[in-house]
């Protein structure tokens, strides 16, 4: 596929997607969502794909909406795009999203961070919600999401004051997984990816989706849908081959049936 604000490729199992709209710091506008809201659905259908890098520059993994396409706007108009609508599928995304992080990720950026679910971030990243900066505030789930992942008090802290957090801080929050020089995040996001990208591709999905279920639902629901889904794999030909892998001890050869 030949997009223009993506670059895609695909290593050892992992689909890779790259904003590319490095003059303006990966700025999100409508196109750009489109794209990679596109590749994304593309990768999870794509068998010979188990994981997914999402990432940046060195400068920017996104620095936030493009204002341009805000700035003149009326309301009715920006409610009749719908434009928060292509985000919502990023969460039907069934592959595991692994962030790779640098520089810049504010606004809509922050947002798409959030939207992995595991996040590398580089020594040089500073993470915020700026909106409150423009007169606006989060549409794409600053408020829901960063209120979950940092907990109340900080949440309104930076949802209020605009000010970003520095990658260490974020890290001690939860926000992100891990802190690495600037020279390694990528890599390093991408062996993560690699390893994923090596488990039991049906238990890789069933997990991702177990996990969530546990911020969605009640903790007897969430523990019912988890003892399920348990029984559901035990159906699968990857437990026989790992299971049988194990006990003749050597690696298994995942299929995804």
């Amino acid at each position: 596929m030949s997009y223009a604000y993506i670059k895609v490729a695909v290593e050892d199992g992992v689909g890779v997607i790259a904003l590319n709209r490095p003059k303006i710091l990966n700025a999100l506008n409508l196109q750009l969502m489109d794209e990679l809201v596109s590749e994304l659905e593309r990768m999870d259908q794509d068998a010979d794909i188990r994981a997914i890098l999402l990432t940046g520059n060195d400068k920017a993994f996104a620095a936030g909406a493009d204002i341009n396409e805000m700035a003149e706007a009326s309301a009715i108009e920006i409610m009749k795009r719908d434009q928060f609508a292509v985000w919502d599928r990023i969460s039907l995304i069934s592959k595991p999203i692994i962030g790779a992080v640098s520089g810049f990720v504010l606004g809509g950026g922050c947002e798409l961070m959030m939207n992995c679910d595991i996040v590398i971030a580089s020594e040089t990243t500073v993470i915020g919600q700026p909106e409150v900066k423009l007169g606006v505030m989060p549409g794409a789930g600053g408020t829901q999401r960063l209120t979950r992942a940092v907990g109340l008090q900080k949440a309104m802290e930076m949802l209020l004051t605009g000010e970003p957090i520095s990658a260490k801080e974020a890290a001690r929050y939860g926000l992100v997984n891990r802190v690495v020089p600037v020279e390694a995040y990528y890599q390093e996001a991408l062996r993560l990816a690699k390893q994923i990208a090596q488990q039991a591709p049906l238990a890789v999905q069933v997990i991702k989706k177990s996990v969530h279920k546990a911020q969605d639902l009640p903790l007897a629901d969430a523990l019912d849908y988890e003892r399920n889904a348990f029984y559901l794999l035990l159906a699968s030909d990857d437990r026989k081959e790992g299971m049988q892998a194990f006990l003749e001890k050597r690696t298994p050869r995942f299929t995804g049936n």
